[in-house]
């Protein structure tokens, strides 16, 4: 597993280990993802295709953790895979292609609802490996 949820009173506190930072952005959707629904009964039926961007890497991150929501809580697209490709220019920019399924709530069993990420504990640590913590208010 590339996430585990960190100890917290409240909230879903993840952290993110990757290769890559595209990896990692890879990797924190998979994990917003899960800790919604059982991201395991999903099928790769539909492709989709987001873009989000940022000021930085925090404020990207932030971004997109905030579109994977919107997109599976508001939408009703519930992602298996991600393929995430970075453009760094005066801020970053996030290009994603999603495959995954419209929500089903009984094959995909819905566990919680996120109501927003948070800047909150945020940290994105890149050297040998990519490190991601983050808080999602649930």
């Amino acid at each position: 597993m590339a996430y585990r949820y960190l100890e917290h009173m409240t909230d879903a506190f993840i952290e993110v280990t990757a290769n890559t930072l595209e990896e990692a952005f890879e990797n924190a959707g998979i994990s917003v993802v899960d800790t919604i629904l059982d991201i395991r009964s999903v099928e790769e039926k539909i492709e989709k295709k987001i873009e989000v961007s940022g000021k930085d890497l925090n404020n990207l991150l932030y971004s997109w953790l905030e579109e994977v929501i919107i997109i599976t809580i508001t939408e009703g697209f519930v992602t298996k895979r991600f393929f995430v490709n970075l453009e760094k220019n005066n801020g970053y920019k996030l290009v994603a292609i999603l495959k995954g399924e419209e929500i089903d709530v009984e094959k995909h069993h819905f566990k919680v609802e996120i109501k927003a990420p948070t800047f909150h504990l945020m940290e994105i640590k890149q050297g040998k490996q990519v490190i991601m913590r983050f808080l999602l208010d649930l």
